[in-house]
This record gives C-alpha cells, structure tokens and sequence, in this order.
C-alpha cells in the first residue's frame, strides 16, 4: 500500500492510499485482471490516531474478471465489501473477546451492529478450512440462548479442545450439516462421540457414525438418579403433609442429594434422622450413592458387575423413579460403561456451553444464532486474534 497524501477535514484525518501491486485483482476470487472502469473515492475506516479518526481514502477500479465479471477490485488494506481495515477490524474482533460489547463498541468507537458485522468476518477470515480434520474423538452437547425452546448445539474436539462447529436447533437433523462437512472419510475416523443422554443425538450418531463408540456423560447418569431421589422425597412429603413425621422430613433435601463426604453435621444428623423414620427415603438415597460408587470402578469388567447388581436392585426397590431410571440405565448400559473403559465425560463440552451462557448474558442476549455462533468461534474456537497493541521497550 502506497500513502499518496493526507489531509484533515472535520470529521477526521484522511489518507490517500493506493494498492501497491499494478494489475488490479478481482474482488471476488483474488485472480488478477484487467480494468474495466474506475469508480469515484471511496474510504475505509482505520483505527483511531489518539482523539482523531483516520480514514484510508482510494477510488476502486472495476476489473473484467474471466471467472467472476465485472467486479470491483480487492484492496489489500480491506475485505472486499467492507467499510473497515483489517487493523481496525483485528482490534474490534479482540475487544469483543476479552471485553463485552459496549466497551467495545465504545473503544474502537463503531456502533453496537458493527461489532456484530465485525466478528462474523474475521471468523470466517480466520477459521481454517481444516478445522474439521483430524478429529477423532469429539463431544456434543445443545445450549438454550434464547427462551421457547431455542437452541444452538455445538460439537467439540476432546484433542483440540476447542469448538470445531455449531447450527441453530437440537434435532438429530441439526447435525447433518456438520456430517456433510466432515465427509465419508472424516466421519469414519470418529471413534468416540460424548453426549448426555439425547435420543436425537444418538439417533444421529448411530445413523452416521456407526464405527463410533457412543459414551454417555457420567455426570448426566448420575442426574437421573439424583432426580428420582427428589421425586421420592416429594411424594412422600405430600403422602405425609400436616404430621409430625413431614416436620421431620423438613430440610432433608440438599442431605439426600449431597455427596456423602460434603455432608456438615447438622445434614448428618437429618439423614440419620431420615434413616430411623423413613425406609423406602432412605432406600432412594442409598441407591443413588451406590450408583455412584459403581460408575467409579476403574476396571470395566466390576463396574459392568456393579451396575448390572444396581439395575436389578432398582428395579425390585418398589421405588417407580427408580424403576424408570433401571429401565433408561440397561436401554442405555453399552455407553454408560464406555465411560468407565475411556473415562471421557461432556465435561469440556459443557464448560464451552457455561462460556457460550456468560457471552450471550455480557452481550444482553442475543435475537438470532449467527452473531452468537461466531461469538462462540471467536472466543472458543481457537482463533487467534492479533491487533497492532503497543509493546514494551
């Protein structure tokens, strides 16, 4: 880029430039090309000089491209169609990451939109075309950003860890866009895929990747049985409302549902108390603890004993949460001990979706999925942002 000239006027400095290189380049596919006409001075927005604001100032020719037409030129200081610099645009994309987006609409002085405009760019800019090679084990998971019942699902690289691609909806056809990205050859290289419990998920990761081996997410297992604990807890508080032995049940909640090593001493207290008075109460808790216990087993061949001894227990305990959870543990049994031969959990994956919940709540929510989506590439994508800083001496 050559400086032909500056100037000021009132609303900023302004930089004649033009392109350094002399055959003009198609705007479109890059491809160098012959002049078609020129167009009258166009300006780009730079990042700021102190208090002042620069502009780069050149008026673009129109090229005749053989592949693309008539089109107008590329510029090597901007993307084709956009009104900022790609220094401007870096720093805007690194405030948006470390900052939320007033501030950063506020320090690099562009309206709330742009920010928005801004990100989308440099993701698509900065994302490798091979984000989606070389995975083999990866985790899937959906995030609500918006109430009624929308969602965004994302899929996540255990290796990387990073967030290799994301679509608006939770269905098992939400992810035939990331199957066709990924190919034949990409999908028979996965060998694990992570996932709750979704029967759209496994729907999909069964038609699509057969090969996979389907791990089911501990944390997600062990929730059932915590649920069944509270329902068990608040049917027997209905049965028993107005006596002496509810009064006692009172404030057994976070007892029942806490580990046992958590528990402080009045909580002991209550779960002895709940033991003495209330069998089928304490039966769901024991149940609970002993699922737990048997997801821990290291070796597959006694967690797959202990689990199996669970489901049988669950099912007689006479307990109807539990006989429901016996029925989804055993539909469910081959990815519940895979995690016990691989231990790989969603853990990463939902730490991504916690990250995805505090970009959406610093930025006040967001309308649709696409300024949310390159957010979420932005900042846990691996894209690495590099604006012009200021460096020590």
């Amino acid at each position: 880029m050559f400086v032909l000239g500056t100037r000021i006027e009132e609303y900023g400095l302004v930089v004649e430039v033009r392109p350094s290189w002399r055959l003009a380049r198609c705007g479109g596919c890059g491809a160098r090309a012959p002049g078609y006409d020129r167009r009258g001075p166009r300006r780009w927005r730079h990042v700021a000089l102190l208090e002042m604001r620069v502009w780069l100032e050149y008026a673009p020719r129109r090229v005749d491209c053989r592949g693309c037409g008539v089109r107008t030129e590329a510029v090597p200081w901007a993307a084709p169609g956009g009104s900022f610099t790609y220094p401007l645009e870096e720093l805007v994309a690194y405030l948006a990451q470390v900052t939320d987006k007033t501030q950063a609409s506020r320090i690099a002085g562009v309206s709330w939109p742009a920010v928005d405009a801004v990100v989308e760019r440099v993701v698509e800019r900065c994302r490798a075309a091979s984000s989606l090679e070389g995975l083999r084990r990866i985790g899937i998971d959906e995030f609500s950003y918006r109430k009624h019942h929308r969602y965004v699902t994302t899929v996540v690289d255990h290796d990387a860890k990073r967030v290799v691609w994301a679509g608006e909806g939770r269905s098992s056809k939400t992810l035939e866009p990331f199957f066709e990205a990924l190919g034949e050859e990409g999908c028979a290289a996965i060998e694990f895929v992570t996932m709750d419990l979704s029967a759209a998920f496994t729907k999909a990761a069964r038609e699509r990747l057969p090969q996979a081996q389907i791990v089911y997410d501990r944390f997600h297992v062990q929730r059932l049985a915590g649920d069944a604990v509270d329902e068990v807890r608040r049917e027997i508080q209905r049965d028993l409302a107005g006596t002496e032995e509810a009064k006692e049940l009172k404030g057994s909640r976070y007892a029942l549902l806490k580990n046992a090593w958590t528990l402080t001493v009045p909580e002991r207290a209550r779960l002895a108390a709940v033991q003495e008075t209330n069998k089928p109460l304490y039966r769901a808790y024991l149940l609970k603890e002993t699922l737990r216990d048997a997801l821990n087993y290291k070796q597959p061949w006694r967690a797959e004993k202990a689990l199996r001894a669970w489901l049988a227990w669950a099912s007689r305990s006479k307990l109807a949460p539990f006989v429901r959870v016996a029925r989804t543990i055993r539909k469910h049994l081959g990815g519940v001990l895979a995690y016990v031969r691989e231990r790989l959990t969603n853990g990463i994956v939902e730490g991504f979706n916690n990250r995805l919940r505090m970009i959406a709540r610093r930025a006040f929510g967001y309308h649709g999925p696409g300024p949310l989506i390159a957010m979420l590439f932005l900042c846990c994508g691996g894209i690495v942002v590099r604006p012009l800083l200021p460096t020590r001496d």
